[in-house]
């Protein structure tokens, strides 16, 4: 997985990104050196959800948000990547690009993929097993759509916004 912050780049494989409880700290957050954006490249292989979810949690424990907020960004931003893995990973070597940015009032997840197809919301019925994560999306963010890939890139990012009301600063 290779992960940028803020303009510095870090290679690490799966079993670095950390382990804990979701959006705990395992440190005091220092306020003026916590980088408020993350990028990170990772295999569209669901094996990496837990990776995912952790990296996320210790980005979001930096940026000190309150827990509902941590736990809504968590579960929308695995619902994203796992819609990225089953619906748009076409090969082993696909990836996932995770964005995380905070500004003073909101906080943006944007999961990038390589297939140029729109997400679809469906309705699903009580005894299925899928078709509820943009659903949940929806449920938890105050946004989300789509973005254009990156300049030269194939694909798309689907991302979501929480209003970020009542986090510490």
């Amino acid at each position: 997985m290779t992960t940028v912050t803020d303009g510095q780049s870090e290679s690490r494989d799966g079993t670095s990104v950390g382990v804990g409880g979701a959006c705990r700290a395992d440190r005091a957050p220092d306020p003026g050196g916590e980088p408020a954006r993350l990028r990170s490249t990772v295999p569209a292989d669901p094996s990496w959800a837990a990776a995912v979810r952790r990296l996320v949690s210790r980005h979001l424990a930096r940026l000190r948000l309150s827990a509902d907020q941590c736990d809504s960004a968590v579960l929308a931003t695995d619902e994203l990547f796992a819609n990225a893995v089953r619906h748009a990973s076409t090969g082993p070597r696909d990836t996932v690009t995770l964005t995380i940015e905070r500004t003073a009032r909101t906080l943006r997840v944007t999961v990038a993929d390589r297939s140029p197809l729109p997400p679809r919301r469906r309705t699903a019925d009580a005894a299925a097993e899928s078709g509820r994560g943009l659903a949940i999306v929806a449920a938890l963010a105050d946004d989300w759509g789509l973005a254009p890939p990156e300049p030269g890139t194939p694909g798309k990012g689907v991302w979501f916004t929480l209003s970020l009301r009542g986090a510490a600063s």
